[in-house]
């Protein structure tokens, strides 16, 4: 039991280890068909980019049930992703984009420093020159700000056209602000 359970807490830290690299050379290399979507306004409930969510839930269900059949480890792998994939909806989805009918503005701590983390992976436009890859994981605010000043000579130019960069009324929000 407790071996099961160090399989799933392992697997979750491994996850964001895994969607760290995916993110920034999949999602934002090869795979950016899919991942453009997420920077550019939704218009609807889904996005292209949640395929990433339905393939990764898919390998999971996968694991679980070849778990199930006998190869326990793999069930616990499975359980651990499912766990990753559902932090995940309520970090990246819910509170940072707003993808819930209810709107949470963290004003000190960590999920303050995860979502500003992940206002300044959109304070560029397009695939290149972007900062912060974890969805669970934020370097310090001031190591993101002197990674972008870096990588663009300066402050990037904010294109504004995401949830995460705006607020719900489409203006930059005082609230957010660093």
């Amino acid at each position: 039991m407790l071996a099961n359970a160090v399989i799933v807490v392992v697997t979750v830290v491994l996850m964001e280890l895994f969607s760290i690299v995916a993110h920034k050379y999949v999602m934002h290399g090869f795979g950016w068909g899919w991942h453009r979507s997420h920077h550019e306004p939704r218009t609807g409930w889904f996005e292209k980019n949640d395929l990433y969510a339905v393939v990764f839930a898919g390998i999971a269900i996968a694991l679980i049930w070849y778990g199930t059949r006998g190869w326990h480890p793999l069930e616990w792998i499975g359980a651990g992703m499912t766990a990753y994939g559902m932090l995940y909806f309520i970090a990246h989805d819910g509170l940072v984009h707003r993808r819930w009918p209810f709107t949470y503005v963290p004003r000190r701590g960590y999920l303050k420093r995860l979502y500003q983390a992940h206002r300044m992976h959109h304070a560029v436009a397009g695939k290149e020159g972007a900062v912060s890859f974890g969805f669970l994981y934020a370097p310090p605010v001031a190591t993101l700000k002197r990674q972008l000043h870096a990588l663009h000579q300066g402050p990037p130019r904010q294109h504004g056209r995401d949830g995460a960069t705006r607020s719900p009324d489409g203006a930059a929000s005082s609230a957010d602000a660093t």
